[in-house]
């Protein structure tokens, strides 16, 4: 995937980065709760988006939060000053992480890898980035695996992916396995679209 379209997409998102919190909706408070209350340590969210899962953090964890949109960052800045707690705050390109090796305990993401433009290049840093102890926790949406479901996917996704830059039949599983993650819990949160995912870094082995 190259710069090019990188830039097309993040285009994309600070497009609608204003109206982007009520599209946010579609993922339910109790599962941003589910998610972020087991967050430990210091934590890294890829995709902070406009920091809508910022107020259900613990407040001993250390949240580094990064999106590649500006325009989307502002807004999660503006909601941290809300909250009135510290978070780190940076632009940054998923595929390309800014920190060294094993820094982070837990990594979150949500509805995130629908929209990286090489989600193998971002899935791989993602575990690159996360101790060899640590955790990763996802709440995302993937293609499904009913036949006639997965086609009518495949057949809408350019649309979405023209108007928000997300792609809605990604194979998000096959991903995780292929970079060599592995999934320790999967949870069906709505057929088996949204799934909440428990990802080990698996680097012991």
């Amino acid at each position: 995937m190259n710069d090019n379209q990188t830039n097309t997409i993040r285009k994309r998102y600070n497009r609608i980065a204003g109206v982007f919190g009520i599209m946010d909706n579609m993922i339910q408070e109790t599962w941003r709760k589910d998610v972020t209350q087991q967050a430990e340590g210091k934590v890294l969210e890829i995709g902070i988006g406009t920091g809508k899962n910022l107020e259900y953090y613990p407040s001993h964890v250390e949240v580094t939060g990064i999106d590649f949109s500006p325009g989307m960052l502002k807004r999660a800045k503006e909601k941290a000053n809300q909250l009135g707690r510290t978070f780190e705050l940076l632009e940054m390109d998923a595929q390309n992480l800014a920190f060294p090796d094993n820094t982070f305990d837990t990594v979150i993401t949500t509805c995130v890898f629908c929209s990286v433009p090489d989600p193998i290049k971002g899935l791989k840093e993602m575990k690159r980035v996360t101790k060899p102890t640590g955790k990763i926790l996802m709440l995302e949406h993937m293609r499904s695996e009913h036949k006639l479901i997965g086609k009518l996917m495949d057949i809408l996704n350019p649309i979405g992916l023209h108007i928000v830059g997300a792609n809605i039949n990604r194979k998000t599983i096959e991903n995780i396995q292929h970079v060599g993650l592995k999934i320790a819990k999967e949870d069906l949160l709505m057929y088996d679209i949204f799934k909440k995912l428990v990802v080990s870094p698996n680097k012991n082995h």
